[in-house]
């Protein structure tokens, strides 16, 4: 096992250090941040594959490992050890789909190690078993990118053509999860948002609507209806991505079209249920839906958000993303929040009061105005509460107040949005 020297990427700082004249705080900020992940959470396997750990947490998840590594993507434009290294994830992430489509987070090997054992027939490589629709859907996101930006195609492998089977069998499957899904989740004596209900198969949602049922959010939090709206826009995004790998890298037309499928079914159901009329911003995408009729109108830091979905690349109703980004980032998100020293969306996932970076960083990544964006990148830089490291929350009055000492994803957040407001932009 070795990790990547920093070595690979010195043509890449310099460049960045040129570009950013005049601004030594934030780069300052970047450096740590960028390398932060390089340094302390990416491990190349004997296999060639590449395992990414969280944090704090010892154990790789499909979501934060693909958000850690996309800055990367820069750099692995020029540089063939980084764009093997991000290769190397995608292989692995899609090793661990083929194992278990229905897990979110994999250990380093088969230890057993886990935060609970859930399911007595747990894999041993299996860190957690929550079922989110994201998960499945950062994978393809990422080989996308990295082909598409890079050139690079080594990441399509076989275990890719059969994840990609499995993720699209697990989405229609939960597209009717009443009926047709095995999937259960119990957490025993646990918080209920760390469990499902009804014996584990989850709040009631209408069958058959198009959308896809997604048991937890990207927060890892269970959700409240179970569609969830971010989650279902970044499945349709990811199977546009899906659609045009089969086409052109692996011509399988069969995979293709199935996945232009179930792209459409999704996006129309997502306008046709995902959306509500609200009497201070007209009509806005919920966060979470049921199909029938019941939403749960906030947002979450975590991604795939509503904050998130131009990010993302969703063909959403600008007029409706425009209400809905309105209604967000006010008072009218219960997890909107305004202290002395930021203002901010936090998470029901952290206390009350806490904004998390990813949000913010998200926030500035949707901005259009590049004055803005140095201004949040400021207060990124401003709330590390003296570690210099972006935390998960911080409390909005008191930036010394945080969780997560050591959590890589807002890091490659602040990375993110520093490069954008350089003037970096991936092909999305």
């Amino acid at each position: 096992m070795s990790m990547i020297s920093n070595e690979n990427l010195k043509v890449f700082l310099k460049e960045v250090r040129e570009k950013a004249a005049g601004e030594d705080r934030l780069l300052a900020q970047f450096e740590r941040s960028f390398l932060n992940t390089l340094e302390t959470t990416v491990k190349i396997m004997d296999d060639g594959t590449v395992h990414v750990i969280t944090g704090d947490i010892p154990a790789m998840w499909l979501r934060d490992s693909t958000a850690q590594i996309r800055p990367f993507l820069f750099p692995a434009k020029e540089n063939g050890e980084i764009r093997q290294m991000i290769a190397g994830l995608v292989k692995r992430q899609f090793a661990c789909i083929c194992l278990d489509p229905y897990a979110n987070a994999f250990n380093e090997g088969p230890t057993g190690a886990c935060w609970e054992k859930d399911d007595p027939d747990q894999s041993p490589w299996v860190w957690e078993r929550k079922f989110e629709v994201d998960s499945l859907c950062y994978p393809i996101q990422l080989a996308w990118l990295l082909w598409k930006n890079t050139g690079c195609t080594d990441q399509f492998d076989g275990n890719f053509r059969t994840g990609a089977r499995k993720i699209l069998n697990v989405f229609r499957t939960e597209q009717n999860h009443e009926s047709h899904s095995a999937y259960r989740f119990v957490r025993e004596g646990s918080f209920y948002t760390d469990t499902l209900s009804r014996d584990g198969k989850g709040a009631l949602v209408k069958p058959e609507i198009g959308m896809v049922w997604s048991g937890f959010r990207p927060s890892d939090d269970a959700c409240t209806y179970g569609y969830l709206i971010p989650s279902n826009m970044f499945a349709v995004v990811a199977l546009g991505y899906l659609e045009e790998i089969a086409e052109k890298v692996l011509c399988d037309e069969r995979l293709a079209k199935e996945a232009c499928s179930l792209k459409e079914q999704i996006h129309a159901a997502i306008e046709e249920y995902g959306r509500t009329k609200t009497e201070a911003f007209g009509t806005v995408y919920a966060y979470e839906a049921d199909g029938y009729g019941m939403f749960n109108l906030m947002d979450d830091a975590n991604v795939p958000s509503l904050l998130s979905m131009s990010y993302l690349g969703y063909p959403a109703d600008e007029e409706t993303m425009e209400h809905t980004r309105k209604m967000i980032l006010s008072e009218a998100n219960p997890y909107y929040y305004k202290g002395t020293q930021a203002a901010g969306i936090g998470s029901p996932h952290t206390p009350h009061g806490y904004i998390w970076h990813i949000a913010l960083a998200m926030q500035g990544l949707t901005e259009s105005s590049r004055e803005e964006k140095r201004r949040i990148l400021q207060l990124l830089a401003d709330t590390t509460g003296g570690t210099g490291m972006m935390h998960e929350g911080f409390c909005a009055d008191d930036p010394g107040k945080y969780t997560r000492d050591w959590f890589s994803w807002a890091n490659a957040m602040y990375a993110e949005l520093f490069l954008d407001y350089l003037g970096y932009r991936l092909k999305i």
